[in-house]
């Protein structure tokens, strides 16, 4: 039996324990000037875009529980309910626009600096602001998957689909999630109509890993082998609640790869960690291309 997935973690005082973090990026950039560094993003890295965060000071778990894998499965109801909010949430996404954050670690990598570029964000940002292969750990809103065949579309048809078969459809969108999800009144979620696959009539799910569902076996193996090259392991934005980003700090550490953390809050791989700054993404991001500013090292 599938178990429920981890969406919160409690710091225990093995974090607790340790010194705040620093509020000079200094130290991250002295690391970073010496190249081949890979990146790894979470939430916080968009929330100056305007998409929350789960577990930051306005978090959305605070008030929201994200649809996992078992539950979109299990039902037709689970699946009317995912795909009325994200109609309208995945709307806000598709118009978000990279931040200063998403750019400077663009910057980074046209440097030579960054190496690697992994993201659990499903919001394509990070390629908006001009990173290249990017690893999409958890996929990317802007792809669906029919569960039965397996075809793949652009979410721009089913968006399109969507609202032929809702024309009557009026809600509005409130508070966007980083799932693409919004609130909606279950009395509203039931007079949404849901279309199958076009190709075989299976059930359509956004390109995306759930939570409680497993990432790819091959993504993850590439994440392994760009860490394995690595000279640093910078994470941005992530609490690492869930150990699909975890693992990769712990991995990182073990082989003795330095582990650079910006984050605003505790994370679970501050233990980790060969540096914490806790300061805004946006604005440490900036100072950091500003203090590795120099000739290109690619």
């Amino acid at each position: 039996m599938r178990s429920r997935p981890t969406l919160e973690w409690a710091p225990g005082p093995e974090v607790l324990a340790l010194e705040p973090g620093a509020t000079d990026v200094g130290p991250v950039a002295e690391l970073v000037a010496a190249g081949g560094v890979v990146v790894l993003s979470g939430a916080g890295l968009s929330t100056e875009s305007g998409i929350p965060d789960y577990r930051g000071e306005t978090g959305s778990l605070r008030t929201h529980t994200p649809m996992t894998y078992g539950d979109f499965v299990a039902s037709e109801s689970g699946r009317q309910r995912y795909w009325a909010r994200s109609h309208l949430g995945w709307r806000t996404i598709a118009r978000a626009a990279p931040n200063s954050g998403h750019a400077a670690v663009a910057t980074l990598q046209a440097r030579g600096l960054v190496s690697g570029v992994i993201t659990q964000n499903v919001d394509g940002l990070h390629q908006a602001a001009g990173a290249r292969d990017v690893i999409e750990l958890h996929g990317n809103l802007d792809r669906v998957i029919c569960l039965n065949c397996g075809t793949t579309s652009p979410r721009e048809l089913l968006d399109q689909r969507l609202r032929d078969a809702n024309r009557t459809f009026t809600a509005e969108a409130t508070r966007i999630n980083p799932d693409g999800d919004v609130e909606l009144p279950d009395e509203v979620v039931r007079t949404f109509t849901v279309v199958p696959c076009t190709v075989c009539g299976g059930v359509l799910k956004p390109d995306v890993v759930f939570f409680g569902e497993n990432v790819p076996k091959n993504r993850v193996e590439r994440c392994y082998t760009l860490i394995d090259d690595a000279n640093a392991l910078l994470v941005l934005g992530s609490s690492l609640t869930v150990m699909s980003g975890f693992r990769f700090v712990r991995y990182a550490a073990k082989a003795g790869t330095p582990v650079l953390i910006i984050n605003q809050g505790l994370t679970r791989g501050d233990p980790y960690a060969t540096v914490r700054v806790q300061l805004p993404l946006g604005q440490a991001l900036t100072e950091l291309v500003e203090k590795t500013s120099g000739p290109s090292h690619a």
